[in-house]
């Protein structure tokens, strides 16, 4: 889905729906209140977020599976493959598996790290590790309970923050921010920090989380787009940042389509795009998120712009996983 609006401020909607998101927490709380989770015998690092949509967990996901791997460390990563139609658990091949079978972030992790895909994480732990893990990642993980985390990561996305507190379907919270700030070990906030988020979390926990700063750097393909006519789509968590990145690196936008994540394209949803983009001597661009969902005729026709996660102060990040590998 796509985040609604409402799901930013106070208003009428929201406040309508809060009993409905009152529920909903109530069965989170319970649910994770009742949990008793497996211990892997390797670490397990989770980088999870506490609201629906995109905050920036898959690219943090990956790239902490490259710095690991530039440790030494044989990292693998565990998702429940969202949109796939696969149980798991099941080791995800970049080559021969769909994103109708695992989804599109379980495909784009494959590309570059061992990938597992199983709705209980527990379950492909092992399998992980005998297959050569020596730590395992969640990608979203925070409200999961079957696999115990050594580390619990919380990415926040700078501008959108936590909406407008409320909890789904009123706001975007998939919990109250108190309840997933106490289970998490350090915050990574991504990109810039308009409304002093950072300082509202030190104050929330009195300092006792680390706050880790991240932001996520366009690929080299941005530069082919420089004072170019653009016919740009995207279904992810949030598509409008695509767009502003793309105003940002200089690109000319003359229409943009949104859809909501995961979305899945059909043909008939992309040679409108393709044919307006010819019409209008533009070139048709989209994320690597989409574009793994895209027919791969199509695919071949659209520009795709690439995205990775950089940290801000690495020394800070590595501190924090060597206590983590040290268990």
């Amino acid at each position: 889905m796509r985040a609604p609006d409402f799901w930013q401020s106070d208003n009428g909607i929201a406040r309508l729906l809060e009993p409905f998101g009152l529920i909903y927490g109530a069965v989170t709380a319970q649910r994770l209140a009742r949990a008793k989770p497996t211990r892997a015998n390797k670490p397990v690092i989770c980088v999870g977020n506490l609201t629906a949509g995109g905050s920036g967990k898959t690219p943090i996901a990956a790239a902490l599976a490259a710095h690991l791997s530039d440790l030494g460390r044989t990292p693998a990563i565990l998702l429940r493959g969202y949109g796939g139609s696969l149980k798991g658990p099941i080791r995800v091949s970049a080559a021969s598996h769909s994103v109708d079978e695992v989804g599109d972030e379980a495909l784009l992790h494959a590309r570059a790290a061992m990938t597992w895909v199983a709705r209980e994480r527990a379950l492909a732990a092992p399998l992980a590790i005998a297959g050569g893990a020596d730590v395992l990642i969640m990608d979203d993980g925070h409200q999961h309970t079957s696999l115990y985390k050594d580390l619990s990561l919380i990415v926040v996305d700078g501008q959108s923050g936590f909406g407008n507190g409320r909890l789904i379907p009123a706001g975007p919270l998939r919990e109250t921010v108190n309840a997933g700030l106490a289970r998490a070990d350090a915050v990574i906030l991504m990109g810039d920090d308009p409304n002093d988020i950072a300082g509202r979390l030190s104050g929330r926990t009195s300092g006792r989380l680390p706050i880790l700063r991240a932001h996520l750097a366009l690929g080299p393909e941005w530069r082919a787009l420089r004072d170019q006519r653009v016919v740009a789509f995207a279904g992810i968590g949030n598509p409008d940042k695509f767009l502003a990145a793309l105003q940002a690196v200089g690109a000319r936008v003359v229409a943009f389509h949104p859809f909501s994540d995961h979305y899945g394209y059909a043909a008939a949803d992309i040679q409108p795009i393709l044919d307006e983009a010819y019409a209008v001597k533009a070139l048709p661009v989209t994320t690597v998120k989409d574009a793994v969902r895209l027919d791969p005729d199509q695919r071949q026709q659209v520009n795709v712009l690439t995205v990775k996660a950089e940290w801000e102060d690495i020394g800070a990040f590595d501190a924090l996983l060597e206590k983590a590998l040290a268990k």
